[in-house]
């Protein structure tokens, strides 16, 4: 993908990222949300899974500086774009539950 590319399909809209009836405060986050940055991140660490993919925790873990909601708030979005989408295969996460595996969709 070029940086072009890139540019057009990472970031959310911080309207979409707070509820209409939400605190100023909540706004105020939103609107400070790199979101832009943290797809492109999440995408990119998907993507290193290639064709064998990877489950929430797999990205969590590549990302552990961030916090958690900053991370999996990205996979609804990526989804969404059609950047990432889901096998059907499904892998035990670290809580024993089982969790979807998603791969990254490379144009």
């Amino acid at each position: 993908m070029t940086e072009t590319q890139e540019k057009a399909v990472f970031g959310t809209f911080w309207k979409w990222l707070a509820r209409k009836d939400s605190p100023d405060t909540s706004v105020q986050a939103a609107k400070a949300v790199d979101s832009k940055g943290l797809e492109k991140q999440v995408y990119d660490i998907i993507a290193c899974f290639k064709g064998d993919g990877c489950i929430q925790d797999d990205v969590l873990n590549e990302l552990s500086w961030l916090p958690y909601s900053s991370v999996t708030a990205r996979f609804a979005a990526l989804k969404r774009k059609g950047l990432v989408q889901l096998t059907g295969e499904k892998r035990v996460g670290r809580s024993g539950k089982q969790q979807a595996v998603m791969v990254a969709v490379i144009n």
